[in-house]
């Protein structure tokens, strides 16, 4: 009898413990906040604009396109000087913000020549625009190819026909 009472007091409580397992591991975790992503600078863009086309009332709303004159990129690790061509093709949007979408090549201080490509957005401020942008990188030159590899935001603002960014790459 004593066997008998101990055998099933020990399947009682392996059931039991089953049972309290399997309903701990279907609940769902808790869920803690997102850890916030790391930023390195890498330095800032200032740029002149200059002349501006508008194609106004187009089907994808009004068009504004700005030539790029100049500027420079000066950060810890990439010093260049942005060369022309360049510029933005602005779409006005229906809330009064802009969409951007600029082309720009840099060449560094030690000849390597890097392509900037970035979207943002723009809104019109009293002193001009407080612009957000994503840019990406491209080159051939082996002693940049980091940049190609990383996704950098922006934050700026243009003030008359100055524009400056500090650029941030996301790790």
């Amino acid at each position: 009898m004593r066997t008998r009472t101990v055998l099933a007091v020990c399947f009682g409580l392996i059931v039991s413990g089953v049972f309290l397992l399997a309903q701990t591991s279907t609940r769902a975790p808790a869920t803690a906040a997102p850890r916030a992503p790391a930023f390195e600078y890498l330095g800032r863009l200032q740029a002149e604009t200059g002349t501006r086309t508008v194609i106004e009332n187009g089907p994808q709303g009004t068009r504004t396109i700005v030539q790029v004159l100049g500027g420079r990129f000066e950060g810890p690790r990439v010093k260049a000087s942005v060369q022309t061509p360049a510029g933005d093709w602005i779409t006005n949007r229906a809330d009064r913000s802009y969409r951007l979408d600029v082309r720009l090549t840099l060449k560094t201080d030690d000849g390597a020549l890097i392509l900037v490509t970035y979207n943002g957005i723009g809104q019109t401020t009293d002193a001009g625009a407080s612009l957000r942008i994503a840019p990406l990188f491209e080159t051939g030159d082996s002693r940049y190819t980091w940049l190609t590899r990383l996704q950098a935001v922006g934050v700026g603002e243009r003030v008359g026909t100055a524009v400056t960014y500090d650029i941030y790459a996301l790790k």
